[in-house]
């Protein structure tokens, strides 16, 4: 896996740096957002919030750049238009940072399949259907997006903040009862409470019904 991390202050880029590197990770650090488009192409992107000149790398990321994880003060989403991939509070741990990379290049390698099959359970992302036992689940657009994504990296646990801030947008409110319908009712849509575990203040993750 190949890393460009996005970070003016060294103080904080060489520990990260080094650290990666004895999870096998390669990373290429750089200061600037204009430095970060003259880089070579990484696989994921690590990116300070408060770099200065961020506009300088908004247009990659308009692009279709690679996954992008933001460093911010509290780990929320920003209305900036950058649409990150995952956020992460600052200073990260090492461990953390490593986690959150390994759990989002999976992701992204499972969403360039237009058709996820989970057991009995198919995802058609691109006709955007759903079927269990190859019988249809009608579901609103919303339930269709969180089912794609938890389909995406199943037994993983996928975090509220990650499950908000990807199907009602970077500035949507924290996690709340909102989430909680939803998931409540893709669950009986599904047929199975089962298929939707949920980790008490940390996330949800999709499972397989025995």
């Amino acid at each position: 896996m190949r890393v460009l991390l996005v970070e003016d202050d060294r103080s904080i880029a060489k520990p990260l740096v080094d650290g990666l590197a004895r999870y096998g990770i390669q990373a290429n650090h750089v200061a600037t957002g204009a430095a970060a488009l003259a880089a070579p192409p990484p696989d994921l992107v690590v990116l300070d919030a408060e770099l200065p000149g961020l506009d300088d790398y908004r247009g990659l990321r308009r692009a279709g750049g690679p996954p992008l994880i933001m460093l911010t003060p509290d780990g929320a989403g920003r209305d900036d238009g950058f649409d990150a991939d995952d956020y992460l509070p600052k200073p990260v741990s090492v461990p953390d940072l490593v986690h959150r990379l390994r759990a989002v290049d999976r992701r992204s390698r499972s969403e360039g399949d237009p058709v996820l099959v989970r057991g009995p359970l198919t995802v058609d992302t691109r006709r955007r259907e759903v079927r269990v036992h190859r019988i249809p689940v009608p579901l609103s657009p919303k339930e269709f997006d969180l089912l794609a994504l938890l389909a995406a990296e199943p037994g993983a646990v996928v975090t509220r903040r990650y499950l908000m801030e990807r199907v009602w947008g970077p500035g949507a409110p924290g996690p709340g009862k909102t989430l909680d319908f939803h998931v409540a009712s893709l669950r009986r849509k599904l047929g199975d409470s089962a298929w939707i575990e949920n980790r008490r203040g940390v996330g949800f993750r999709l499972a397989i019904p025995a």
